[in-house]
C-alpha cells in the first residue's frame, strides 16, 4: 500500500516537472521571438512608457535567478552586481536607458546561463515547502516571464518603423452575442480562490460576496459604439468627464483611442505594429484608458462594472450556485475559447468565440481586451503577501484601477478568473477595453 502511494506521488511529481517545463520552454520561446530584432531596436527606448526591450529580456532572467536559483537551490548567484540595476520599483522606466545594462548579447548569455540552471532546479526539486508545493514558484517564474512579454509586445505597438511581428488575422464574427445585455441576478458568489495552486497572493483567498442585480453588455465595446460617442463630441462634453478625468483629457490633447488617425479619405485608421489599418467596427475598441471608459460608459447612460461584478458575470454557475475557473468551466483555454496567446496581433470581432460563452451568456471575457474595472486595487479580506510584498502590495490603493479578463497577448498560463491586473487610470499602451454595466432594480435574488 505504501509502495502504491509513493509511486503516485512519484507520478504527480514527475507530472508537475513536465507541465512546468513546458511553460517555461513556451514562455523562453516567446521572449525569443519579441527580442528577435537588430540591436538597435532592443537597446531604444520606444516610449518614456516602457523599458528598453534589452531591460525586460535581463530583468526576465534575474527574477528567475533571484527566486529560482537563489532562493529555492540556495546556489550562489550566477552573476553578482546586477540585481540593483534590474529591480523594476527601484528604476522608473523612462531612466533605465541611463543605466550599464547588459548589451544585447550579455543579456542573452545571462538568461541561458540562468536557465541552464534552472533546469538542474527543476530536476532535483521535491516540491515540499510552502513555495515549492505544486510547483508554485516555477509557475510564478513562467507567469512572470509572460507578463513581461505582454509588456514587450506593447513596446513593439509603441515603436516606430517598419512592421516587425507577424501573426494570423483574428477570426471573424462566426456568431454575434444575443442579447445585446445580461442581466445577472443578485445574490452571492465565491470570489477569488484558496486552491487555484497557481494563482497569486492578490487573487486569494475565496471569500463570499454579495453582488446585487445587475445588467451587463454581452460583449466588450467595439469600435462601432465608440466612434458614436466620438462622433457625438463625447470628448468635448464636460459633464461625462469626472474632475480627473477631464483635467487628464485637457492635458493629454485626448480626441480618440490611442493609435487612431484620420485617412486620406476622412475615415478612421489606427496603426497596429506598424501597419495602418481601417478602425474594424465589430472589434472591441483598444488602448482607451480607464477615464475614457468610464465617460463613455456614461454617455451610454451606464457605468463600469466592479471587479466583482465582472467575476461574477465569469464565473458564477446559476445551475450549480459554484465559481468555474473559466466562463466555460474548468478546462485550460484553448483556441475555441478565447483569443489569448499572441496567436493573433489584435482583437477579435465581437462573437467569434461562442466556445468561450459564460452560462449566462456573456461572451468574450477572457482575451481580446483586459476591461476596466471601476474598482480600485485593494487586497481581499484576509489577504496575505506571498512570498513577497512588491508583487501586490505595495500597489494597494487609490491610485491603481482593476482590469479583467486578460487580452490577445496575455498567455493562458498567466489568465484565469480570478486573475486581477491593474494600473494607473490613464494608462493607454496596454491593450485594454471595456464593457458596460447598469443597475438592474427588481431582479430577484438567487
Amino acid at each position: 500500500m505504501r509502495a502504491r502511494a509513493a509511486a503516485g506521488e512519484a507520478d504527480d511529481v514527475n507530472h508537475t516537472r513536465v507541465r512546468l517545463r513546458r511553460e517555461l520552454e513556451r514562455a523562453r520561446a516567446r521572449t525569443h521571438a519579441l527580442t528577435a530584432v537588430p540591436e538597435s531596436e532592443l537597446t531604444a527606448q520606444h516610449s518614456v512608457l516602457m523599458s528598453p526591450l534589452v531591460w525586460d529580456l535581463a530583468h526576465i532572467a534575474n527574477q528567475e535567478e533571484s527566486w529560482l536559483v537563489r532562493r529555492v537551490a540556495g546556489r550562489a548567484a550566477v552573476r553578482d552586481g546586477i540585481d540593483e540595476m534590474y529591480d523594476a520599483l527601484l528604476h522608473p522606466r523612462a531612466t533605465r536607458t541611463e543605466l550599464a545594462l547588459l548589451d544585447p548579447a550579455g543579456a542573452r548569455a545571462y538568461a541561458a546561463e540562468v536557465r541552464d540552471a534552472t533546469w538542474e532546479v527543476l530536476d532535483d526539486c521535491d516540491f515540499d515547502t510552502e513555495l515549492t508545493r505544486d510547483g508554485f514558484v516555477f509557475a510564478m517564474i513562467a507567469q512572470h516571464e509572460q507578463q513581461h512579454d505582454e509588456t514587450m509586445l506593447a513596446t513593439h505597438q509603441l515603436r516606430s518603423g517598419e512592421p516587425i511581428l507577424d501573426a494570423p488575422a483574428a477570426p471573424r464574427t462566426v456568431a454575434s452575442p444575443a442579447p445585446d445585455r445580461v442581466v445577472v441576478p443578485a445574490g452571492p458568489f465565491t470570489m477569488g480562490t484558496s486552491d487555484d495552486p497557481w494563482a497569486l497572493d492578490n487573487e486569494r483567498p475565496a471569500h463570499r460576496v454579495h453582488v446585487e442585480a445587475f445588467v451587463i453588455d454581452a460583449a466588450p465595446v467595439t469600435n462601432a459604439r465608440y466612434l458614436r460617442f466620438v462622433d457625438d463630441g463625447g470628448y468635448d462634453r464636460r459633464a461625462l468627464w469626472t474632475e480627473d478625468g477631464w483635467a487628464h483629457r485637457v492635458e493629454a490633447s485626448l480626441d480618440a483611442p490611442l493609435f487612431w488617425s484620420r485617412g486620406e479619405d476622412g475615415r478612421w485608421v489606427t496603426r497596429r505594429f506598424g501597419r495602418r489599418i481601417p478602425v474594424r467596427p465589430d472589434e472591441p475598441v483598444v488602448h482607451v484608458c480607464f477615464h475614457e471608459a468610464e465617460a463613455f460608459a456614461r454617455w451610454d447612460g451606464g457605468r463600469l462594472p466592479t471587479e466583482a461584478e465582472w467575476e461574477k458575470a465569469a464565473r458564477w454557475d446559476p445551475d450549480t450556485g459554484g465559481s468555474r475557473r473559466f466562463p466555460w468551466g474548468d478546462d485550460d483555454p484553448g483556441p475555441a475559447h478565447a483569443n489569448l496567446g499572441q496567436r493573433h496581433l489584435g482583437p477579435a470581432e465581437v462573437g467569434a468565440y461562442p466556445g468561450g460563452v459564460s452560462p449566462l451568456g456573456v461572451h468574450q471575457l477572457i482575451g481580446d481586451v483586459w476591461e476596466w474595472t471601476s474598482s480600485r486595487f485593494l487586497p481581499y479580506p484576509g489577504f496575505r503577501a506571498f512570498p513577497y510584498r512588491e508583487y501586490s502590495e505595495v500597489f494597494f490603493g487609490d491610485d491603481h484601477r482593476v482590469l479583467r479578463g486578460g487580452s490577445f497577448g496575455t498567455d493562458p498560463v498567466a489568465c484565469r478568473g480570478t486573475f486581477r491586473n491593474w494600473d494607473l487610470p490613464i494608462r493607454r499602451q496596454i491593450f485594454a477595453g471595456f464593457r458596460v454595466a447598469r443597475d438592474a432594480e427588481g431582479a430577484s435574488d438567487v
